[in-house]
């Protein structure tokens, strides 16, 4: 049985200077989330981190830096005795294009560090977490891809993503983790093939090109 989400862990790095950055999309959600639910930040020194009560959810903003952020993420789960199943992860993501977002229920860090440290404090890479795309970094030096600005035509589709991930992370709150996924993953259907082309396929099969009865494109129309 699916277990509810009680910590939202959004990560990003502390300080003025970082919180624009692609980096920090993390922090971005997490801000909105705090006014969707009318919740105010305070620091809490034990677990180096800005927590945020929402309903039945601590929004969690780890003050370490990116790449120590499971030191405060793992303090607060154990504290509250909370399983990692139960803690949602929000962070960046460089494999997608700015604009999108994803819903994953684990897997590896995939080169984040700060998804390194909260595995290593978590003890599994069995938890839940929510990726925004900031852009493949090309030619561009890694840092400072990630610790850059979005560039002014990149705002209206980090505007869109950020929406969304508030909203998939609040339908996480209230429906479950599996209900957002199915809601907000949606994939491209596969185009299927017309009955000229099936019948093309099937015209030629591998075994009659391989005995010589056709070429490939000897029944094929031309495109």
């Amino acid at each position: 049985m699916e277990q509810p989400v009680r910590i939202i862990v959004g990560l990003g790095n502390p300080g003025r200077d970082y919180a624009e950055t692609r980096h920090n999309v993390g922090f971005m959600v997490l801000e909105r989330l705090a006014r969707r639910y009318g919740a105010t930040w305070k620091m809490e020194k034990f677990h180096r981190a800005e927590v945020a009560a929402g309903p039945g959810v601590l929004l969690v903003k780890p003050q370490t830096f990116m790449n120590a952020s499971g030191e405060s993420a793992g303090s607060l789960m154990r504290y509250f005795k909370f399983a990692p199943e139960q803690v949602l992860v929000v962070y960046d993501d460089i494999s997608f294009p700015v604009g999108t977002m994803r819903l994953r229920a684990g897997g590896s860090a995939g080169g984040h560090n700060g998804m390194k440290s909260i595995i290593a404090h978590l003890g599994t890479e069995r938890f839940p977490r929510l990726r925004i795309g900031i852009g493949v970094p090309g030619q561009k030096n890694m840092v400072g891809h990630v610790l850059g600005k979005f560039a002014p035509e990149e705002q209206p589709m980090l505007e869109d993503a950020l929406s969304k991930a508030e909203a998939a992370a609040a339908m996480v709150l209230s429906q479950g983790f599996q209900a957002a996924a199915n809601q907000f993953n949606i994939r491209k259907e596969k185009k299927k093939k017309s009955p000229v082309a099936a019948e093309c396929a099937e015209t030629t099969a591998p075994a009659a090109i391989e005995q010589g009865e056709l070429s490939p494109s000897s029944s094929c129309p031309e495109k």
